[in-house]
């Protein structure tokens, strides 16, 4: 027989259990909505941030590039579209304003190469002409590499590095003249998960990506007095063509399609990323799964655990190709 106290202790329980699911489930929802409505706000804020905006993007023909001025331009940027390929700078601008939805602006088109140094100021100079200033710049465009450092020619190392480093550094200082005097402008670098870590057989993008890490950390300092706002952003792989345009340690074209890269994140996806650090001016950005970005972390916490782990990742690259 069940007592009248053991009853009273059930049913007090059974009621306690039932305030809190009417307290707790409430107060969950509530988090939520707040949430919710709180990405809403920051989503609206960087598109107010970026409408009427005048974003240059490097390398827009492809990729990243070609994704990122999709996102901007939909936001209502007025772009200004930089690549070495007038052809497809054109039908890219072209194909921008046809699909237009509400108030956008018809981009302008910026021919040079980041390799050729002498071309860069005077970029510079038709850039700013299009609009008469620039309010944020990515510098996108870029080269990958493969081939063992024992094996690649010095020219090579050059070569990525006048792409990768010089070039944006270059086309950098053209325009940061004309933000500091107006006290605003920001400037986005694309990185790369490997400007944090290195892996073998690819020493002369990951320098490259290392440099461009540290030459815009120092300038986000510098420019912090100026209202100049600097964001480094850094994916892992993309399904691009980063790795069938790759140079060798001979200088040839790589013509492949990386597995990693092959199961890379879509380029839409990582460019609605790149606008939305934008639009919050984030300052370091990884875009990486969640071994790549414990990697960064083992590097600094552990670093003679990441060195065997990416000298067996040597090895098993080198039997692989062997095999």
């Amino acid at each position: 027989m069940i007592s009248p106290s053991f009853r009273k202790g059930m049913l007090k329980e059974r009621v306690m259990d039932l305030a809190s699911q009417t307290t707790i489930l409430p107060l969950l929802f509530g988090c939520l909505g707040i949430f919710s409505l709180f990405r809403l706000l920051q989503r609206i804020r960087s598109k107010a941030y970026l409408r009427n905006a005048v974003v240059v993007v490097t390398g827009a023909t492809s990729g990243l590039g070609r994704e990122c001025a999709k996102v901007f331009h939909a936001a209502g940027a007025k772009l200004v579209l930089c690549g070495r390929n007038v052809k497809a700078l054109e039908e890219l601008s072209r194909e921008l304003a046809g699909s237009s939805q509400g108030q956008t602006h018809q981009p302008f088109v910026v021919t040079f190469d980041l390799a050729d140094p002498g071309t860069i100021a005077a970029a510079a100079a038709e850039i700013l002409q299009c609009f008469g200033y620039v309010d944020v710049l990515i510098n996108n465009a870029g080269i990958s590499y493969r081939g063992t450092i024992s094996d690649t020619i010095v020219d090579v190392d050059r070569k990525v590095m006048e792409i990768n480093y010089f070039g944006p550094v270059a086309l950098t200082k053209a325009l940061l003249p004309s933000m500091v005097e107006r006290k605003q402008g920001h400037i986005v670098a694309i990185s790369s998960i490997q400007g944090k870590i290195s892996i073998p057989f690819r020493s002369a993008y990951s320098a490259s990506k290392h440099a461009t890490q540290a030459f815009f950390d120092c300038l986000r300092a510098e420019m912090e007095e100026a209202n100049i706002k600097v964001t480094v952003i850094s994916p892992g792989y993309i399904h691009t063509n980063l790795s069938v345009n790759a140079v060798t340690a001979d200088g040839s074209r790589y013509g492949a399609l990386d597995k990693n890269t092959a199961q890379g994140r879509s380029p839409a996806e990582v460019a609605q990323d790149v606008f939305d650090a934008v639009g919050k001016k984030k300052k370091d950005v990884l875009l990486t799964d969640f071994v790549p970005s414990m990697a960064v972390y083992i590097r600094t916490l552990a670093p003679g655990l990441f060195f065997r782990i990416m000298a067996s990742r040597a090895r098993k690259e080198r039997k692989s190709k062997s095999s």
